[in-house]
């Protein structure tokens, strides 16, 4: 046999010993596997947690000059993307994941983005083929299916990452009422002049579309107001998530000494007896009397209620194809293929995780340039909790829901249109540049997402004024 016919035909032994390896390696999940099991295989045969966990099992090559330095790098950014250690122990668990998780990860392997072809270019079995990707992204639906049944939205629409806002939840109206008296009443603060709806006004979308609010004294808050419109559906309460429950965040503001001012409780629940014919009401509904835990399960009550259902964009989704305009509905297609709909899944677009701010480009280097705005506290986001580093700069995503009204935007208020907010997150957050057209598209989807409060469509008395 001639030379050149042995090198060939050793050739075609090899490629054929490489396509037999890379199919065994590569083999898709049992079908009679559990969906949990199924997509479990997909992940960690796609070597998801060596990027995005913790502690990660590196290869054994790690350490060398070559790859040392990427491979750290990869591992640096995917786990500040996303920790998946959750999500993976939710599958093994057979328990409910997180929305955000669940949406992050059909995404990826709906785009192709993950695995990196740099990762598995050395580890084969790392990459999605067409029949994992199908299994998995069958399963990532029936997952959603059984934890986030969505029976307000149209069949074609029961899927999506995003639900409908519901007309109510479960609330006690007789608590509610005496929440919403709580909810505007001054005598929460020290020096009477300052309620929850001064910076939380209903008439103003749920926010005060000031930079900072003011609190008593003419003091400034270091973070912008959220909107206290959907709150309710949000996973914690606060931007760095200190609050677990409606509750706990209104027991915060009134012993605030830059917000409401107040030393103690006792001294609110004395100026609250003072008020006999309220005290009596009170007492008809919670005889334990006033107390923190009372007056502030009141207020929680009332703000359950604060609900802005039928926006444009719940009635598209609930079938009615004439609630949105062309614009509306291509918007919301780039919406998706941006990413958004990841961070901003669930009913309230927002709210049910902790996201780094600027994730693909460093906003606070750039806002240091352009606005002379160093860091302050309030830019710590959840570290200021938790003092653990990766939390440092990470928010609880903020809700979309009526965000046309919620100006100005960021944890940082430091942005006061919606174009710039769209602009800004494409840039820092998904790491691409949007077109002009495109980011006009998503604002007109983004106007869709004003829903109505008590029947009505929500407005914004501040957009009334010259």
């Amino acid at each position: 046999m001639k030379k050149s016919s042995k090198i060939l035909l050793s050739l075609v032994v090899v490629i054929a010993a490489l396509a037999v390896t890379y199919r065994m390696v590569n083999r898709a999940p049992s079908p009679d596997l559990p969906v949990h099991e199924q997509l479990l295989q997909v992940l960690e045969d796609g070597g998801c947690a060596d990027c995005h966990t913790a502690n990660p099992e590196l290869p054994f090559y790690a350490t060398m000059p070559l790859a040392k330095g990427l491979i750290a790098q990869h591992v640096k950014d995917g786990y500040a993307a996303f920790d998946i250690a959750p999500f993976i122990q939710a599958l093994k668990e057979q328990t409910m994941p997180n929305e955000v998780d669940l949406a992050k990860v059909e995404q990826c392997i709906s785009n192709g983005s993950m695995p990196m072809a740099t990762y598995y270019l050395v580890h084969w079995g790392s990459s999605i083929t067409d029949t994992k990707k199908e299994i998995a992204l069958s399963d990532v639906k029936e997952i959603r299916a059984k934890y986030f049944p969505n029976p307000l939205a149209a069949p074609e629409f029961a899927n999506e990452p995003v639900r409908p806002i519901p007309d109510s939840v479960a609330y006690n109206s007789q608590k509610a009422e005496l929440g919403e008296m709580l909810y505007h009443d001054t005598r929460l603060s020290a020096d009477g002049t300052i309620s929850c709806a001064t910076c939380h006004g209903i008439e103003t979308g749920g926010v005060d579309n000031k930079r900072y609010s003011e609190g008593i004294n003419g003091q400034l808050g270091g973070v912008n107001a959220p909107t206290v419109f959907n709150a309710c559906f949000n996973f914690v309460q606060f931007w760095d998530g200190r609050a677990a429950t409606l509750a706990e965040q209104a027991g915060g503001p009134p012993l605030n000494p830059v917000e409401m001012g107040c030393k103690s409780f006792d001294e609110i629940v004395e100026r609250l007896s003072a008020d006999e014919a309220f005290t009596a009401k009170f007492l008809s509904v919670y005889p334990e009397g006033l107390s923190m835990g009372t007056i502030t399960n009141a207020i929680e009550e009332y703000e359950k209620t604060l609900l802005t259902p039928n926006s444009p964009f719940d009635r598209y989704l609930k079938g009615e194809k004439d609630a949105m305009t062309a614009d509306q509905i291509e918007g919301y297609k780039l919406f998706k293929e941006y990413n958004c709909a990841t961070c901003h899944a669930g009913v309230n677009m927002g709210g049910l995780t902790y996201e780094l701010m600027g994730q693909r480009a460093n906003y606070f280097e750039d806002r240091e340039l352009t606005q002379k705005s160093g860091l302050t506290d309030g830019d710590n986001g959840r570290w200021a909790q938790t003092k653990i580093e990766r939390d440092r700069y990470r928010f609880k995503t903020p809700t979309l829901r009526n965000v046309a009204l919620t100006y100005p935007y960021y944890h940082d208020g430091s942005v006061s249109t919606l174009g710039e907010a769209i602009s800004k997150m494409a840039t820092y957050q998904v790491g691409r540049k949007i077109s002009e057209t495109e980011s006009q598209k998503v604002e007109s989807f983004l106007n869709a997402l004003t829903g109505q409060y008590k029947g009505k469509n929500l407005t914004n008395k501040n957009d009334k004024q010259d």
